[in-house]
């Protein structure tokens, strides 16, 4: 007796609840049909109120070699099929395409799986494939490219031949003058009023080299960017040229401020729980956030102010010196952020050209060179002033009340250049 009759006989002879669960089962594992089985030998009719199953057809057997036909390159390949299957059932197979295909690969010539043995051996024909599919199915070569120094790739090397090339945006030669040209007009549109602090009636200048101080110990606390000191510095100043600020709030203004730097400079500026933190929780988060809103207010979201650590990575580039006339060049400009008074009537561009000056005189006698003259349009005589005021700055550094500038500057990392007396007089031609 086949599979089908079988399972008819069961659900006939069966409990009506059972035979009730085995239909129910089926019609949603295989989905409700129409009653195809009809006029078949010892079958009643199915009460019409039952879920009328569907026609079973061996689905779970025939389905690997019942494939529909598709077509490859314009060859049709024919599944195989039992003839004495078809005959029992007076089907043809359906020529329109299942939803959802799964492609096996299996050997040209081949047949489909065996069946079970109770089913008939299949007569299975080979399968032809387009010339064109078969030339596509065999292994690709290895493809070796030549890794040249000359390679034409669209990606940057930036390591040849072993040694890693430093990238500097200030290093395109190409636009080298108008990256300068640019930066000179910026830091006029962002700098500060040079006598703000006569107007501030309750904070003083040194009041501003303590908070400045500060903000130079948490960069090293945390680590972060010298630019983002500068930047720091520069929204404060700019604040305050015009904002009225109490002696009680100076240091909110100068943490949001530093926070408003880091988020700009620095790719993982630390949270604003850590600037509450720092602050040894004198202001609550709410207070530096609303804070960081009111600068941003006042600076008109103007953040990209151009800074004197900007103008000296332009100097080096264009007269390259030793790293430690750099590190001195960075010491001295740093220094000329504590005290406002002299230096706020100088643009960054002027007082990084005199720390450059004053830091190669010291360590190599050097002076302005007529190249740097002509890229930065500044002769000496006109850093004359500037150089003189920072020298005085410099002579009274360890003296200073503030010192945080002196110690970051005592690190091999800068050199130990803080600690190079600094010349009596200056000797420049």
């Amino acid at each position: 007796m086949s599979s089908l009759g079988q399972t008819q006989e069961s659900a006939l002879h069966g409990s009506e609840a059972d035979v009730q669960n085995q239909e129910n089962m089926l019609s949603r594992l295989r989905g409700a049909g129409k009653n195809r089985v009809e006029n078949r030998e010892n079958v009643n009719p199915k009460p019409t109120n039952r879920t009328v199953l569907g026609a079973l057809e061996h689905n779970q057997r025939r389905q690997p070699a019942l494939r529909a036909a598709k077509q490859v390159s314009g060859a049709q390949v024919i599944a195989c099929k039992s003839e004495e299957h078809v005959r029992s059932f007076g089907e043809k197979p359906s020529t329109k395409p299942p939803t959802f295909q799964i492609h096996v690969d299996e050997p040209d010539g081949g047949c489909a799986k065996k069946l079970s043995n109770q089913r008939a051996a299949m007569d299975c024909s080979p399968l032809s494939l387009n010339p064109t599919v078969t030339r596509l199915r065999q292994p690709l070569a290895t493809i070796e490219l030549p890794m040249e120094s000359s390679f034409d790739s669209p990606m940057d090397m930036s390591v040849v031949e072993g040694e890693e090339r430093p990238k500097s945006l200030n290093e395109v030669t190409v636009y080298a003058a108008e990256i300068h040209t640019h930066l000179r007009e910026m830091e006029l549109k962002s700098r500060p009023k040079a006598g703000y602090m006569r107007k501030q009636p309750d904070i003083t200048n040194s009041m501003r080299a303590i908070l400045v101080d500060w903000l130079v110990e948490v960069g090293e606390e945390y680590k972060l960017q010298n630019e983002t000191l500068y930047l720091a510095v520069n929204y404060i100043d700019r604040f305050l040229s015009s904002m009225s600020v109490l002696r009680g709030k100076l240091q909110l203004v100068g943490t949001a401020a530093m926070l408003l730097a880091s988020k700009f400079e620095e790719i993982y500026p630390p949270e604003v729980a850590e600037f509450v933190y720092i602050t040894d929780d004198t202001y609550t988060k709410k207070q530096v956030l609303r804070m960081e809103h009111l600068v941003l207010t006042v600076l008109s979201f103007d953040l990209a102010a151009p800074t004197i650590n900007q103008f000296l990575t332009q100097y080096f580039l264009h007269q390259p010196v030793s790293s430690k006339v750099e590190s001195l060049s960075m010491f001295l400009g740093e220094l000329s952020l504590i005290d406002c008074d002299p230096f706020l009537k100088y643009l960054p561009s002027q007082t990084a050209a005199a720390a450059f000056v004053l830091a190669n005189h010291t360590l190599s006698g050097g002076s302005w060179s007529t190249a740097l003259v002509e890229m930065s349009g500044y002769t000496f005589e006109d850093l004359m002033p500037c150089i003189q005021d920072l020298h005085q700055i410099y002579l009274g550094a360890a003296q200073h009340a503030q010192q945080a500038v002196k110690e970051k500057y005592k690190s091999s990392k800068y050199h130990e250049v803080s600690l190079i007396e600094p010349p009596e007089k200056l000797m420049l031609n």
